[in-house]
């Protein structure tokens, strides 16, 4: 009976599958068809519009036998979506997920380039981009009513949109506005003159990059703000965040910086290209710099927010980062130092690399210095293993700081490995071959700069790992680890909650919120005692006798975090439900399989 039920599960789920993939192959050549159906519209006239049978012929293939077919399968689709099985199903919240992203940003770039070429006076281009991102923005809005219908929307994966949307919008708009600032810095630092470009004035590149700057950010703010990407907490938010928020701006503040001030150096020390070439990457570098520590300082303040998980990966990427640039300019400045002592005569190329090296390395030391912490280290790991919760100091920190520290050291063996057969290979063919072969530090001082970095930080991370190895052995057995994921639901704010559970259990935590008339209610009475306090504090300002709302909230929320992880105290399981009651009731359901 069980493998019937299974065999049946399995037809379901193939059917599922297959069904969602070729609706969307359907959708997306119909939408081909139609942007090209289009397009050729508005073209009509001209000798792009009139020469392209082959063309033609494909744009109505695809819009006429696609069309219908994707219109009759959808139609099928929908009717079975009343179902809550259908519904639940991975593949239509997959399938959602995909066309939504998909549309979003064929749609968005198409638009964006056809004010673009419209602002550069491209009279053909610009209709044509604006036909295909017209018909797949229709394609957007539909499928984003689909994600957002009250009976029929899917129940799992329903956060995607909004997550990939925002960061999206975000790396659009950031990409606009460094391309933007830098050409406005360009044309004031350089010149009008020497930065238009030919037939066209220097501000027509500005007004281009502030139309992909002002795009990104409507949708940017319309996933963020409107769609309440903001409030996400899931583990996908949590790692888009990290990796676009926290990692990709701090590389390009860093790179900026780094660039900045390479130029500086170039322009007070190695002046032997003119001004004008000194001075050609000095705009997209202040760009790039102020433009993402803004972005970095928002998302860094995020990240702070949130779980002890998502705080410290923050601090471990950006530690990373910086520790690359750092490491990088070690490199570069051995490289150069091995140049200078081969070639007491060194040409200006030396004196640059060098200058390059030192830029990296100044840039990247401090910012790894502030990340990493490298002085409290040792003690963060004797109190964290003193508390039982291992090296790191929070129940996220040893298993993330170590993974960190595995990987730092991983990777720079791997290049060590890497450079040392290079060196050889260099050493053997300089050796084999015959004496006029040039001098053999010229050969090897490249790699052997690389060598030194990765080694210098392989050395430093493989002594902190073992540190952070025998401060847990020498404390004593640690707490013994009895709930593997624990899915908390609420209605309220999470974030607190989801931290009394990290820190008492060290468990994986997945926040689920209420949709029901009790989470309602619950929201309503916590506005209504936040009221309540919000007046007692007036009293008590008149009165002079201090602020009370800081005090009762941090009280009742070291409270609700205490009796959170006294429920939780002998529970095991591999998975336990938790659920927050409107009155202040906590249920803790340990669940099967």
């Amino acid at each position: 009976m069980s493998t019937g039920r299974a065999v049946g599960s399995a037809q379901r789920t193939v059917r599922r599958l297959i069904t969602y993939a070729l609706l969307f192959a359907l959708v997306v050549t119909a939408a081909v068809g139609l942007s090209g159906l289009a397009g050729r519209l508005v073209a009509a006239g001209t000798e792009l519009a009139a020469g392209d049978v082959a063309g033609l012929a494909r744009s109505l293939a695809f819009a006429l036998i696609g069309g219908p077919l994707a219109a009759v399968l959808w139609w099928v689709v929908w009717r079975r979506l009343g179902e809550a099985a259908e519904r639940a199903s991975v593949g239509w919240g997959l399938y959602l997920a995909g066309a939504c992203a998909l549309a979003l940003i064929i749609a968005s770039s198409n638009l964006l380039g056809a004010f673009a070429a419209l602002i550069g006076g491209e009279s053909l281009q610009w209709r044509m981009s604006l036909a295909t991102g017209l018909v797949w923005a229709a394609i957007w809005v539909w499928h984003r009513w689909m994600s957002r219908h009250a009976r029929k929307r899917p129940t799992h994966l329903a956060d995607v949109p909004a997550v990939v949307g925002s960061y999206y919008g975000l790396v659009l708009g950031v990409g606009g506005a460094v391309t933007a600032l830098s050409a406005l810095l360009d044309a004031a630092l350089r010149g009008a003159a020497l930065v238009a470009v030919v037939g066209a004035p220097w501000w027509v590149p500005v007004l281009q990059s502030l139309v992909w700057a002002a795009g990104g950010g409507l949708v940017w703010w319309w996933h963020w703000q409107h769609d309440g990407g903001q409030r996400l907490r899931t583990g996908l938010a949590n790692v888009a965040l990290i990796l676009v928020g926290v990692l990709g701006a701090g590389v390009l503040a860093l790179g900026g910086a780094g660039v900045l001030l390479f130029v500086l150096l170039r322009l007070a020390f190695d002046r032997t290209d003119p001004t004008a070439v000194l001075l050609e990457p000095l705009a997209p570098a202040i760009a790039a710099a102020a433009i993402g520590s803004l972005v970095w300082v928002y998302h860094r303040g995020l990240a702070r927010g949130r779980a002890d998980s998502t705080r410290l990966g923050g601090k471990l990427v950006t530690s990373g980062v910086a520790l690359a640039a750092a490491a990088a300019g070690v490199g570069v400045i051995v490289n150069a130092a091995l140049a200078m002592a081969a070639t007491p005569l060194a040409g200006s190329g030396v004196r640059t690399l060098l200058l390059g090296g030192i830029s990296s390395l100044v840039v990247g030391g401090p910012a790894w210095w502030i990340a990493w912490k490298p002085l409290s280290w040792k003690s963060a790991a004797d109190g964290s293993a003193a508390n039982g919760s291992g090296a790191g100091g929070s129940a996220a920190g040893p298993g993330a700081r170590r993974v960190y520290l595995i990987v730092v050291f991983g990777l720079s063996a791997v290049v060590a490995v890497i450079t040392l057969l290079v060196i050889g290979f260099r050493m053997f063919e300089y050796l084999l071959a015959d004496a006029t072969g040039g001098i053999l530090v010229e050969r090897i001082r490249a790699p052997l700069g690389l060598l030194v970095a990765t080694g210098l930080a392989a050395g430093y991370h493989f002594a902190v790992w073992r540190y952070h190895r025998a401060v847990p052995a020498a404390a004593g057995p640690a707490r013994k680890r009895t709930i593997g994921h624990i899915i908390l639901v609420s209605g309220s704010d999470p974030a607190p909650f989801q931290r009394a559970i990290e820190e008492a259990t060290g468990a994986v935590v997945t926040v689920w919120r209420r949709a029901d008339a009790a989470a309602d209610a619950a929201d309503a009475a916590a506005t209504a005692d936040a009221d309540a306090a919000d007046a007692a504090d007036a009293a008590d300002a008149a009165t002079g006798a201090g602020p009370g709302l800081a005090a009762a909230a941090s009280a009742g929320a070291a409270q609700a975090a205490g009796r959170l992880a006294a429920a939780l105290e002998g529970v095991t399981g591999k998975r336990v439900l938790v659920m927050l009651g409107p009155d202040g009731r906590i249920d803790v359901v340990p669940l099967l399989g």
